[in-house]
């Protein structure tokens, strides 16, 4: 069967340089792990243009990312899931636990990847129908607000003046606030459950609620709601009758399989000690052992079918301070051929987050306090003494990464952005003295520091 013409439509243009530009534009630095991610975005598209059977064979090169928090590990993974268009799950090595263990088996990561790709596919179909849907929303609510008489079951009935009277009303906003009575679908309270422990109990669990909500199905009730509001539960109602789930299904699975995207933080968590043969050091083995199957290339009984793992695309990242990347268990080191160090921010990297990328963080508090009607503006010696106070505070206590940028903007703004409702002043100006008054004394005392996490 061919490849759905969708797996690499998002990426099909993008060489790995545009790729590597179009991720700068958010990112600061850390050039060698966009090249590497770059190179394996257009692999894939590589791969879909290779005939088969050997298609098949060309396996994902999988990542690890080896550096402190907050150097941007989980942004630039992020930023290529949203660049490909590729359903992308981030999930927490370290809270897994070794099969017949309490807590998350391995394979709920899969489960958990095709429900955001059906959830994607979902939304895409809704877009195409949502002319459709809005068209036989207005002629169900025109049947609401001028009854058809005489309407004798589904037979449709010539429109008469009334009627397009009405529905010209409606399209020009008049009938907005007139009330009607509409059926609004209300979901069925299944009973409480948890389940704990043992292998595929992630998905015995997903199979009870399914059967749960089949025995407790959804509840209709009508309610008194106003035109607008109803107009737009009567589209919704109407574009899920238009999607075909089954194909919605089909396709997210063939996504998944082909685009997705894993990430694997805290992989360090997992890694055994060297000369440790006991206690959790077995758990975290046996956590690696059960990772290894599905990172290899397995198949995932899911609710909605199986689905197999050979394509998905790996990333793992983890800052190994206590651990090495050679300590995970050589099957699963040798899933993951490229390894990238991301290197620590600094003073002059601070800076550049602050100012350079599209999300900047001033940029977003300019934005925020222009909704209070506030010019915040920023002098150039104020954004360099605050990543000089980041990169400081950094060095004396945890050091966090870029994230500490996030602390030192909120301690900074604390005072305008409590009075701004009530600022008379509406520009703002932001001078390195100002930051010096409002950041050095936390700076200066390493205790006090410790607050700013």
């Amino acid at each position: 069967m061919p490849e759905a013409p969708d797996v690499a439509t998002a990426v099909n243009s993008l060489t790995p340089r545009q790729i590597v530009e179009e991720l700068d534009r958010y990112i600061v630095g850390q050039q060698e792990a966009k090249r590497s991610v770059a190179i394996a975005l257009r692999n894939r598209w590589r791969r879909q243009q290779v005939p088969l059977p050997l298609r098949d064979e060309i396996a994902p090169k999988n990542i690890i990312m080896i550096g402190p928090t907050g150097v941007g590990k989980t942004e630039i993974a992020r930023r290529l899931a949203t660049l490909a268009q590729s359903p992308f799950i981030k999930v927490e090595a370290s809270k897994f636990t070794e099969v017949g263990y309490v807590g998350r088996d391995v394979e709920s990561m899969v489960r958990d990847l095709l429900e955001l790709a059906i959830n994607m596919v979902r939304d895409e179909e809704r877009e195409k129908v949502v002319a459709r849907a809005a068209q036989l929303a207005e002629e169900r609510l025109l049947d609401l607000l001028v009854p058809p008489v005489g309407h004798q079951g589904y037979a449709p009935l010539p429109a008469d003046a009334t009627r397009e009277k009405f529905r010209q009303m409606l399209r020009e906003g008049k009938l907005e606030n007139r009330e009607v009575e509409v059926e609004v679908e209300q979901a069925a309270q299944l009973p409480m459950m948890e389940m704990f422990g043992g292998p595929g109990l992630g998905e015995m669990e997903g199979g009870l609620k399914d059967m749960f909500g089949k025995m407790f199905p959804k509840k209709a009730r009508r309610e008194k709601r106003t035109v607008a509001e109803a107009l737009e539960i009567l589209k919704k109602s109407e574009a899920e009758k238009l999607i075909d789930m089954e194909s919605v299904v089909r396709l997210a699975i063939r996504r998944s399989e082909q685009s997705g995207i894993i990430f694997l933080d805290e992989i360090d968590k997992i890694a055994s000690r060297q000369g440790a043969g006991h206690g959790p050091e077995v758990s975290r083995e046996g956590v690696q052992r059960d990772l290894l199957p599905i990172v290899e290339g397995s198949t995932v009984n899911t609710k909605h079918g199986p689905v197999k793992t050979d394509h998905i695309l790996f990333i793992a990242s983890g800052a190994f301070h206590v651990s090495k990347p050679s300590d995970l268990i050589p099957e699963l080191q040798g899933r993951f051929p490229i390894r990238v160090e991301l290197d620590e921010l600094g003073e002059s990297e601070f800076y550049r987050i602050l100012t350079e990328p599209r999300n900047a963080l001033i940029t977003q508090y300019q934005a925020l306090m222009a909704t209070e009607g506030i010019d915040l503006v920023f002098q150039e010696e104020a954004i360099r003494e605050m990543a000089r106070i980041a990169a400081q505070v950094n060095a004396k206590t945890e050091n966090i990464g870029a994230r500490r940028l996030h602390t030192v903007m909120e301690r900074l703004l604390d005072e305008l952005s409590f009075a701004a409702p009530d600022q008379p002043e509406k520009r703002f100006e932001v001078s390195a003295d100002y930051v010096r008054s409002q950041l050095t004394t936390i700076a200066q005392d390493e205790d006090l520091s410790r607050f700013i996490l």
